[in-house]
């Protein structure tokens, strides 16, 4: 910081000036800073650009940690979901009951305690926060991207930024999410009834049960007889790669319908968040929704400010606590009802390996699968168990992520 006396002085009036101790100064901003509103006292206001290292860093800490906030606080609830989605067929007795949720957490508690309930969840945190963190700061630089200012905001290029980001996140994650929900999957408890009914569990209950090293070693030599109605994209590996590459496509089964999943469901979310901020920032709602006297220390800005390309998001005042859980939680509601039938298939498809010797199950006929089995509601199955997951989940992420991202930022600073 640069210090200089309030006005120049001139031969004329340099006999009033009081002695340089005495001397009142102002404080102006170095390069790399800004003050506020001159009616205001001058605040040091650091830039930050979002197209730095520095930004990168900031959003990706934020992001990581939000997701690992986010997915700890509802681990319970979603261990229970995977196993009512999956049919998993010691729990199959639950689903669709409105008590099936309290009964199958209790059976989870007595069989293997608190640690039943977060069965599978230390491969999520080693997922969640590589997952969050690029989720995060793809979402920043894809929409700084297609949306440099203000006149770009629409909801076409909002969802598309949403989309592009869930989708790069998952593209790098998607093995340990597939490892994640075989682990929730397991349970110590598959009876003596169940596999005379279905002896081809025999060989997947001889595993040791829910162990990280042994489910991710039964996945790799999974090794399915080829069948003419295999993807294609299966054939052209089989074809093309040594077995040993092969063998890495079992950890991405029910990818297909991940993507297309993916798209509704990180689209609408990012969307509707965003949307939600628009109305909650309204001048009939601000002064309930919106921080009052706020004085940012740190400013995030686009790479060319200069050439007219600021967005106002960054510089607005944050919402209130109250009006940022409720912001995500219905951005969460809505995310989850877009994509919640892909999901379905998704957790069908991924424990095909499990129930099936290692067969590759493709989209068409899972979806056919769960129509024969429970109709449309069958792509809906577990819903309520998302909503209870999802609504808390989505909100303590963007709240912890916006938060974080405002702690992360002064620690640079």
């Amino acid at each position: 910081m640069v210090k200089i006396r309030n006005s120049d002085p001139s031969p004329s009036s340099i006999e009033s000036i009081p002695p340089i101790h005495e001397e009142p100064y102002e404080l102006v901003p170095a390069p790399g800073h800004y003050s506020n509103d001159q009616s205001t006292p001058i605040e040091d206001v650091r830039i930050i650009n979002k197209q730095s290292l520095e930004y990168v860093l900031i959003s990706g800490i934020a992001g990581g940690a939000a997701g690992s906030a986010a997915k700890s606080l509802v681990a319970p609830l979603d261990r229970i979901k995977i196993l009512f989605q999956t049919s998993n067929p010691e729990f199959l007795k639950y689903r669709g009951t409105s008590h099936g949720l309290f009964l199958a957490g209790r059976q989870i508690w007595r069989n293997d305690k608190l640690w039943g309930l977060y069965q599978g969840h230390s491969v999520t945190l080693l997922r969640i926060f590589p997952y969050a963190a690029i989720k995060f700061v793809a979402y920043e630089q894809i929409r700084t991207l297609l949306i440099p200012n203000d006149n770009y905001e629409t909801a076409a290029r909002r969802f598309m930024a949403g989309s592009l980001s869930g989708l790069m996140s998952v593209f790098f994650t998607y093995p340990l999410d597939l490892v994640r929900v075989r682990l929730a999957f397991e349970t110590r408890n598959l009876t003596k009834t169940h596999l005379q009914l279905h002896p081809e569990h025999s060989q997947f209950m001889k595993r040791h049960q829910g162990r990280l090293a042994s489910t991710i070693n039964m996945i790799y030599h999974e090794n399915p007889p080829p069948k003419i109605n295999d993807p294609g994209w299966l054939k052209y590996m089989r074809d093309t790669f040594p077995p040993q590459i092969q063998k890495i496509s079992n950890f991405y089964r029910g990818f297909a319908p991940t993507i297309m999943g993916m798209i509704p469901y990180a689209g609408v979310s990012f969307y509707t968040h965003d949307l939600l901020h628009d109305i909650l920032r309204s001048k009939y709602l601000a002064k309930y929704t919106v921080q009052q006297h706020v004085h940012r220390k740190v400013q995030i800005v686009n790479k060319n400010k200069q050439a007219g390309t600021k967005s106002s998001r960054e510089s607005r005042a944050p919402l209130t606590t109250w009006a940022q859980l409720v912001a995500g939680g219905l951005a969460g509601m809505c995310s989850q009802t877009a994509a919640y039938p892909f999901e379905v298939i998704r957790r069908r498809m991924q424990v095909g390996g499990a129930v099936n010797q290692g067969q590759f199950v493709g989209f068409k006929s899972t979806a056919k699968l769960i129509y024969r089995e429970s109709g449309i509601r069958g792509f809906f199955v577990g819903l309520s168990i998302g909503y209870m997951k999802v609504i808390p989940m989505v909100s303590c992420s963007f709240f912890v992520y916006e938060r974080m991202k405002k702690f992360v930022s002064r620690r640079f600073a």
